[in-house]
């Protein structure tokens, strides 16, 4: 029980975190196109098209359970462990109107309605209460719209590829820099300056997000990118 509680309150504290971030936003107005949006933003659009097709299809077999763990994997992974804490600076510190905030809060807006649609047939409350703060409008419903459908658009594998890649030698910063904090070299990750040595094709997929894109990623306050010298491996 106290397992699934959590769980729940993960669940209900992510669409918290989105409607928050929404509050100054309208999806009329301020959506921002798939084409100009961050790539990030696009990623993480093409992790909720992954996460609605698994729903959509354990609903028709009627393997609830299965909708309970995507859920639970799309809240506490994609969303939490990366995506929204890579965003909070673009989300606290742009400029309101900025295309690099509206870029994120259009992805959550995406997010927010899809993940309100999943919910719906086994949170019910909740998810007509994320319906209608999204909406402003007692007449509205969750329960009168269509099961959420993802844009085909979102799924771009070559991207899914190129995000696969980074996620990997993130992993390996997030190491480095871990070993560095319990060694007392640094406090939080932001005091640190990363410099990554990469084999030419590492070194073409860093070089191509930049480096102030690369420091967001990484969650640091500099990166510098190198060419791996021969006998060096990614680690180094």
């Amino acid at each position: 029980l106290k397992r699934l509680a959590d769980s729940y309150r993960r669940i209900r504290n992510t669409a918290r975190n989105m409607l928050g971030n929404l509050r100054d936003f309208d999806p009329v107005h301020d959506v921002v196109t798939y084409a100009d949006m961050v790539e990030l933003d696009r990623w993480v659009l093409l992790r909720l098209h992954d996460f609605l097709s698994r729903c959509t299809i354990a609903y028709e077999a009627y393997e609830f359970h299965a909708v309970y763990h995507a859920l639970n994997n799309f809240c506490s992974v994609d969303l939490s462990a990366l995506y929204f804490d890579i965003i909070k600076d673009r989300l606290y510190c742009s400029a309101a109107e900025s295309s690099e905030r509206r870029s994120a809060q259009t992805a959550m807006h995406c997010i927010l309605i899809g993940l309100a649609g999943v919910i719906a047939p086994i949170l019910s409350f909740t998810a007509e209460e994320i319906w209608q703060t999204v909406y402003d409008d007692d007449s509205r419903s969750v329960f009168l719209t269509d099961f959420p459908r993802a844009e085909p658009a979102w799924n771009d594998m070559e991207l899914d590829a190129r995000w696969q890649s980074l996620w990997t030698m993130r992993s390996d910063v997030t190491a480095a820099l871990e070993r560095a904090r319990k060694s007392g070299q640094i406090g939080h990750s932001l005091d640190s300056r990363v410099v990554l040595r990469a084999n030419d094709a590492q070194f073409d997929l860093l070089e191509s997000f930049g480096m102030q894109e690369l420091a967001r990623l990484f969650i640091v306050s500099q990166v510098e990118l190198e060419h791996a010298r021969d006998g060096e491996n990614r680690d180094d």
